[in-house]
């Protein structure tokens, strides 16, 4: 009986150890996987945080018709159009200094120079500075260069007119109107489709956000040329460090098939025209 006692006590005390053993095994497993997690979840929920559900990142650039370029020092180093609607900056980087994006506010718009052109527009943009009503008429500013042509069949407009007249700073994200120092003279096609979608994107960020966009559009104008040869776009998110929008670009004030004097804003139709036909005199000239 003694010993019939003894090995059921002993298997007994065997169990027990496989028991605690199997314990220990689940405790040391459980401190491992606490500790990766450690590492991991953190990164998650801060991107979480900083990519909200409520929007899209912007600050990738180009999709398509861009290309790759440098830093613009001045207007005579601007690339000639070569096809591309625009051309990318700085890596896409905007120019903006740290004083700049700590204490610019509101709106600030150049003085009209000495041949009335336009200069430099800069906005620390929130969403409350966008209009709530319909935009009001800007027929009687005539910016510099303003030489009106229509042109049927080139133009995807009604009335098929070369020019709008093209808010630096869109009115969509101040309520800027009849503003001389923001409407330069740009084709239809830089106003409606080449500045649009970059304008777009920081319009969706400031109605889904609570955030800011330091935001800058300077025009170049070659020499004393009336019309612009494009403007220079820049935009950046301040709350989140350009994590949403942040992008640097220079879109060229061209339409399709037409040939612009930019010395006087004077066009013709491209098919069958020579410069001298039309009378330009510039230099170069973009088509």
């Amino acid at each position: 009986m003694f010993l019939v006692d003894r090995k059921d006590i002993l298997m007994k005390r065997s169990k027990k150890r496989k028991h605690a053993w199997c314990c220990d095994m689940r405790t040391l497993m459980g401190i491992l996987i606490l500790c990766l997690l450690s590492f991991t979840v953190p990164g998650i929920l801060e991107n979480e945080e900083e990519q909200p559900a409520a929007y899209e990142s912007e600050a990738y650039l180009p999709d398509e018709g861009g290309s790759e370029s440098t830093c613009i020092a001045d207007p005579d180093s601007i690339p000639d159009y070569s096809g591309e609607d625009y051309i990318v900056l700085n890596g896409g980087r905007p120019n903006f200094t740290e004083w700049e994006m700590s204490h610019i506010t509101g709106e600030h718009y150049s003085e009209l120079d000495g041949l009335s052109r336009c200069g430099t527009a800069v906005a620390m943009l929130s969403r409350d500075m966008m209009p709530t009503e319909k935009r009001g008429d800007i027929g009687e500013i005539r910016p510099s260069g303003w030489k009106q042509k229509k042109y049927e069949g080139l133009i995807d407009e009604s009335p098929p007119y070369l020019y709008n007249r093209s808010h630096l700073i869109a009115y969509a994200l101040t309520g800027q109107e009849a503003n001389e120092k923001n409407l330069i003279t740009g084709t239809r096609y830089l106003n409606a489709t080449t500045m649009l979608p970059w304008e777009e994107r920081v319009m969706r960020y400031l109605d889904r956000t609570e955030g800011h966009v330091l935001y800058r559009v300077t025009p170049y104008f070659k020499g004393s040329e009336l019309v612009a040869r494009g403007v220079e776009m820049e935009a950046y998110s301040v709350e989140d460090h350009g994590k949403a929008i942040c992008y640097h670009v220079f879109l060229y004030n061209i339409q399709p098939g037409i040939i612009i004097d930019y010395a006087t804003g004077k066009s013709a139709e491209e098919q069958g025209k020579s410069r001298e036909e039309i009378g330009i005199i510039s230099d170069r000239t973009i088509r």
